[in-house]
């Protein structure tokens, strides 16, 4: 099962993403994830949300233009090597990945990995069958 990520595309100028974080704020949704990936004159603020609908719904109401994607997010060992284990996985079933971001919980001794590819829930379930953990829209990251 995939999970939602938000992406919302911004103005690459001062206050662009302190709109999309306050206007989350406001509405009491964490962002659980995030990456920023820019260009000359905009930006692209993709991240996990607390409550993907809510967080929609509050972007969409300030005006700035929001969409929802299917990403997989996968907890991998957080030591050398586990990420190149789960792009061998994908990339021999055959499963594109077109980004990545990932963060590491020193806590629990895991990355976590969101990726959007080009079929999520088969990318999810293929991962499953190797016994990798791969979390949802109802579990926190």
């Amino acid at each position: 099962m995939a999970l939602k990520q938000l992406s919302v595309f911004v103005e690459n100028k001062p206050g662009s993403l302190l709109a999309v974080t306050e206007t989350l704020h406001r509405s009491g949704i964490d962002m659980r994830a995030m990456c920023v990936a820019d260009t000359q004159d905009f930006g692209l603020v993709r991240f996990i949300a607390s409550d993907t609908d809510k967080a929609f719904a509050a972007l969409t109401a300030a005006n700035l233009l929001v969409t929802r994607n299917d990403v997989v997010c996968v907890m991998i060992p957080d030591r050398p090597g586990g990420l190149t284990e789960i792009i061998r996985v994908l990339a021999e079933t055959r499963v594109n990945i077109e980004y990545l971001y990932a963060f590491v919980s020193s806590t629990v001794g895991s990355a976590c990995v969101i990726l959007r590819v080009d079929d999520a829930p088969r990318a999810d379930a293929i991962l499953r069958e190797r016994g990798y953990v791969c979390l949802n829209d109802a579990e926190k990251i």
